[in-house]
């Protein structure tokens, strides 16, 4: 589990904005001030010297082109001294993953002993653009030299060269959007309908008696929206009243007349932002500071994203168990990334099945089952909601939460992402 080579890297905290569907209370902000909001609800909570952090790391997918180190802009912008460098990274739906296991790396060389690691991400404000012939008239015409070379301007162009872009939902390698990979995904592993729409139901339900209960408070910090300074203290996506009969009229949003993913089963467009505190033990205990877990084995791993878009986890999950040499049966928290419920049922399913292992993971036996009271238990992707670059530092920190509340010792989480890529990293809970 550690290595005695390198030092102990640990979570001290971690936080989120309350996770909105898209177009609702963060409809006028950029990623910019979702990143701001974490980060300053973060070091608001935490006695430590912003000037003391080595680095800001954050993720986010979808970048708004005036603030594309969007780490660096929100970092400023929370307070962070202009000392502490900051960089983004990205890497579709694991990108504050990514953000989270370089700065593990940073600490483990001995290059930092204090960084920030998040994520932010907004689907009410994505870039548009003109599509790439206008593109070229606009950037041909800083030549012009006389009024009349800007009557070349409009040479050449049709009426299609002037409607806008948007950033492109399918996959460029394959042209496939990813709930037409979820749905074959899903019958390829006998994943009903109704199947789907159970998980989905449970998921829902689970973010709502979680946010009823008050489990989910440590985990969010209020997000304060001007110009009214409006204050939001809980996710808005999730659907208490949900039920079985509501989902089942939905029809399919990907593969019509017979797909079995909906609108229903699958994650919605969310704007949100998380972010983490992750230390050296050493420096953790002499700055006096109790952490909540170890960040211990993490792997990356990639597929075909072709036949294999959304199976990561499938992959990820025995390859960081065997480094860790533990079992399904040694994890007491599981957090799954949910882009789809078909997707949760068909990794789980994939994990439990002698062939997949045999033909895809070269093992003599399957992996085993993921049991339904240790995942998710205060809902997911499906319910909480998805901000793709914010969503991995969100399920490390309620992975850590829920290890100190349910008295438990390691925590698995793990995440598809587009590309066919995947990632898994073990947690510890600290003083195990």
């Amino acid at each position: 589990m550690s290595d005695p080579k390198f030092p102990n890297v640990v979570l001290v905290d971690g936080c989120r904005l309350p996770f909105l569907r898209s177009s609702t209370e963060y409809k006028d902000l950029m990623s910019y001030d979702l990143a701001r909001m974490a980060i300053s609800g973060l070091l608001s909570r935490s006695p430590i010297d912003p000037a003391k952090l080595d680095r800001v790391i954050m993720g986010t997918v979808i970048q708004e082109v005036k603030t594309s180190n969007v780490a660096r802009d929100g970092a400023l912008a929370a307070g962070v001294p202009d000392t502490v460098p900051a960089h983004t990274t990205t890497m579709a739906c694991i990108s504050s993953n990514m953000a989270l296991t370089s700065g593990v790396d940073l600490i483990r060389s001995g290059q930092a002993d204090m960084i920030l690691a998040g994520g932010t991400e907004t689907m009410s404000d994505i870039p548009v653009r003109f599509r790439k012939k206008f593109r070229q008239k606009v950037l041909d015409a800083r030549k012009y030299k006389s009024p009349l070379d800007f009557f070349k301007f409009l040479k050449g162009l049709g009426f299609k060269d002037l409607l806008p872009e948007l950033p492109a939902i399918a996959e460029f390698t394959t042209g496939e959007v990813m709930g037409e990979s979820a749905d074959r995904m899903a019958a390829r592993f006998g994943v009903s309908r109704e199947d789907q729409d159970q998980y989905a139901m449970r998921s829902h339900h689970l973010a709502a008696k979680a946010t009823n209960e008050g489990l989910l408070d440590e985990e969010l910090v209020p997000a304060v929206i001007p110009p009214k300074f409006n204050v939001v203290k809980h996710d808005n996506g999730f659907r208490a009243d949900t039920n079985m009969e509501k989902l089942s009229k939905l029809r399919p949003a990907f593969i019509k007349k017979h797909g079995t993913v909906t609108a229903g089963n699958s994650s919605f467009l969310t704007d949100g932002a998380s972010a983490s505190l992750i230390m050296s033990e050493k420096k953790a205990l002499s700055l006096g500071l109790k952490p909540k877990a170890y960040l211990r084995n993490y792997v990356y791993v990639s597929q075909d994203p072709g036949d294999e878009l959304l199976l990561g986890p499938a992959y990820a999950t025995p390859k960081v168990l065997d480094a860790a040499r533990l079992t399904l049966d040694d994890i007491d928290v599981f957090e799954l990334h949910e882009a789809f419920a078909g997707q949760v049922l068909s990794v789980m399913a994939a994990l439990d099945s002698d062939s997949f292992a045999k033909n895809s993971l070269n093992k003599d036996k399957k992996i085993g089952k993921i049991p339904m009271d240790k995942l998710n238990t205060l809902g997911g992707s499906l319910s909480l909601g998805h901000p793709f670059g914010a969503t991995g530092v969100r399920l490390v920190t309620t992975a850590a939460n829920r290890l100190l509340r349910e008295d438990g010792k390691y925590a698995l989480v793990t995440a598809c992402a587009a590309g066919g890529q995947g990632h898994a990293i073990l947690l510890e809970r600290y003083g195990s």
